[in-house]
């Protein structure tokens, strides 16, 4: 079962660990490009190599004029794999690789489905080329609005209602999905048929907050700037893992619970998810740390009342702005301690005029902010100066 994490929902899904490979650079030219590649100055160096070692959705090989994409699927026991060869601009299209999408770079022009796509497009500066979007309800990026509101994007529709002959008019150079990296990518015929690549995002599968925000390296791929985002996720990644060094080493763990029920299932945060890791590295006390899977647990009201009526802070409640509204959803929520305590924090302070919560789209690559947020909720002392950013105290 998927569930949209826009609105604080987890997805249940098995994922593995991939293969860890180290970074190094192509023969350069004088003018910083890579011998034998047509590249933009704004995008040199052109293959300077990407280093991952956090996400596990994503392998890219280098080679002289081109790379190799490779998302990875750990499901089932065994690692299956979608390929796309990544072919500088201006070069031949490689032979070997049967069945493979070709994706001309640097990209120019991107359709992309989720709000954690075009996160990734600011985090490497190229936000200005995403020509279509899936729905404008989600978007928080002032620079991508603007463009919506000068005509610029296109709204190309979600899931089952993707306007198929707009995308082909449009003619992105890539379009991005949230789809998994095993579902059936018939729907998506026409459009590659097209000549339209299209790409799986699959960051909602990493079970760890910085392998989610990692997912950047693959965009950096796409529009040749691996140099540029392999420094700034350094920054991110250094001031991540300084915050985890002050939150895992706590004397004391605050119990937290998480979301609210829906339909009559409190889904919480499994033991392996990238949730259960920010609690985990911000000090916090959590039920079901210790469970398996990387998505969520399907509870009951019940299940969960227990641990709920004791817990000292209750957090990410979804779409509630007040003490008020938690009461009126269940007159049972006013029994919590979380609640008689002023212990509630809703991840929605950044939400904008249109409803659209930024927490899951410039949250998604500031892994760092939100930890330093958990932090400064659950042992102020160690973060005295913080001020919250993405998280608001419920009154």
């Amino acid at each position: 079962m998927i569930r949209n994490s826009r609105n604080g929902y987890f997805l249940i899904f098995s994922f593995a660990a991939a293969t860890f490979f180290a970074g190094c650079r192509q023969p350069v030219s004088k003018d910083g490009a890579a011998t034998g590649d047509k590249v933009n100055a704004a995008d040199t160096p052109a293959f300077t190599k990407a280093v991952l070692k956090y996400a596990h959705g994503f392998l890219i090989d280098y080679h002289d004029h081109y790379k190799l994409l490779s998302v990875l699927n750990h499901a089932g026991g065994k690692t299956d794999t979608m390929k796309f060869v990544l072919v500088q601009e201006g070069t031949a299209v490689p032979a070997g690789y049967p069945g493979a999408q070709v994706i001309t770079i640097p990209v120019k022009s991107f359709a992309v489905m989720s709000s954690m796509h075009v996160a990734l497009a600011e985090f490497a500066g190229v936000a200005d080329r995403i020509t279509g979007l899936g729905n404008f309800g989600y978007i928080n990026s002032p620079l991508v609005r603007a463009n919506i509101k000068a005509g610029k994007v296109n709204q190309i529709g979600l899931d089952g209602n993707i306007n198929d002959e707009l995308i082909i008019t449009m003619h992105p150079g890539i379009l991005m999905t949230m789809t998994n990296p095993d579902a059936s990518f018939g729907k998506y015929k026409t459009l590659m048929d097209a000549g339209v690549p299209v790409l799986p995002n699959a960051e909602w599968l990493e079970t760890t907050p910085l392998g989610r925000a990692e997912w950047v390296k693959l965009m950096a791929a796409l529009v040749n700037r691996e140099d540029l985002i392999n420094k700034k996720f350094d920054s991110v990644e250094q001031a991540y893992n300084e915050l985890a060094q002050l939150g895992t080493k706590t004397a004391t763990r605050p119990h937290v619970i998480i979301g609210m029920p829906f339909k009559g299932t409190w889904y919480v945060p499994a033991g392996e998810s990238y949730q259960a890791k920010f609690l985990k590295d911000a000090g916090a006390g959590y039920q079901w740390a210790d469970t398996k899977g990387i998505g969520s647990l399907a509870l009951n009201f019940e299940t969960v009342a227990p641990e709920a009526l004791k817990a000292d802070y209750w957090m990410n409640l979804a779409q509630v702005d007040s003490k008020k509204e938690v009461a009126d959803r269940d007159p049972r929520y006013e029994s919590f301690k979380s609640f008689r305590t002023n212990g509630i924090y809703n991840n929605t302070r950044r939400v904008n005029d249109i409803g659209s919560n930024d927490y899951w789209e410039s949250g998604a690559v500031s892994p760092d902010v939100i930890l330093a947020d958990l932090i400064h909720i659950l042992h102020p002392e160690l973060l005295p100066n913080h001020a919250l950013v993405y998280y608001k105290q419920l009154q």
